[in-house]
């Protein structure tokens, strides 16, 4: 898309988000909309699936995230606005609810909006669940504040845990994750349901104990309610390629079906807790 198409998709964008928020009446195809700002949008979305939360650093890092962000934030806003009042629509005709699921990224690179979309959801009678790895958590104000009414009208957390070792969660992510456990632990003395992931990555994963470790980190919190194994795999190595972005994990093979059946076991993942 050229700058001229991207600029017209903006404007339409702010637009629809000014109706939405004053609710105001209109007759506008907005599927038609969501459908031609992804077109143009299509190449920035990938960049910031691909950078936001990556083990990047100094001219990337940084001012990429900043970057990407805030050229589809607007967009992003309009999309969960619109599946908020389809959701909406649909509780009028249904006496089931449902429930949505925010991920990312990191949403909680976006906690304000979370706590507004959240608010609305329940004040509708929506489940509320947040897909998150945990890594801007911190004790530190204002940030811890907004954590806290963020949790208010959060009814489930998957928390992704890369790695119960720090040493190996900074070569698997670029941070430690002191911050991540400390949320864990947050999330359990405040009673909050949640269901902790681990991306099982061969080489990582399985050494040095590193499975039965976070086994017995998984059993000493009281509030989850369910443990999943992801294994890793290769099937986004392409679009590094087109971003001409060199691969972290180049060489890494996807584990072996033996490997995620002693993963499964030592993590009990077929336990309810």
């Amino acid at each position: 898309a050229t700058a001229e198409e991207r600029e017209a998709c903006n404007e339409q964008v702010d637009k629809l988000i000014g109706f939405f928020t004053s609710d105001v009446a209109i007759g506008y195809d907005l599927d038609l909309q969501l459908r031609k700002t992804a077109d143009c949008f299509a190449t920035d979305m990938l960049c910031i699936k691909f950078i936001q939360g990556l083990p990047l650093v100094g001219v990337i890092g940084g001012p990429s995230n900043v970057f990407y962000c805030k050229k589809i934030s607007d967009y992003a806003r309009l999309k969960y606005q619109k599946r908020y009042l389809l959701q909406k629509e649909h509780q009028g005709k249904s006496q089931k609810s449902g429930g949505i699921t925010v991920s990312g990224g990191e949403p909680l690179l976006q906690i304000d909006f979370l706590i507004e979309l959240f608010t609305l959801a329940k004040e509708s009678g929506i489940h509320t669940t947040l897909d998150t790895s945990g890594q801007p958590f911190t004790y530190d104000e204002p940030y811890f504040s907004k954590i806290e009414a963020l949790m208010k009208v959060t009814d489930l957390v998957l928390l992704d845990i890369k790695s119960i070792d720090s040493r190996a969660h900074q070569d698997l992510t670029g941070h430690g994750n002191e911050n991540i456990l400390s949320f864990a632990w947050y999330l359990d003395s405040i009673h909050k349901p949640v269901w902790i992931r681990h991306v099982l990555v061969p080489g990582y994963s399985e050494v040095e104990g590193r499975l039965v470790r976070l086994a017995d980190f998984v059993d000493s919190l009281a509030n989850v309610e369910r443990v999943e194994v992801l294994p890793y795999h290769t099937l986004g190595v392409y679009k590094w390629k087109e971003l001409g972005m060199p691969y972290p994990f180049e060489g890494v093979k996807e584990p072996s079906q033996e490997m995620i059946e002693e993963a499964n076991q030592i993590l009990r993942t077929s336990e309810n807790r």
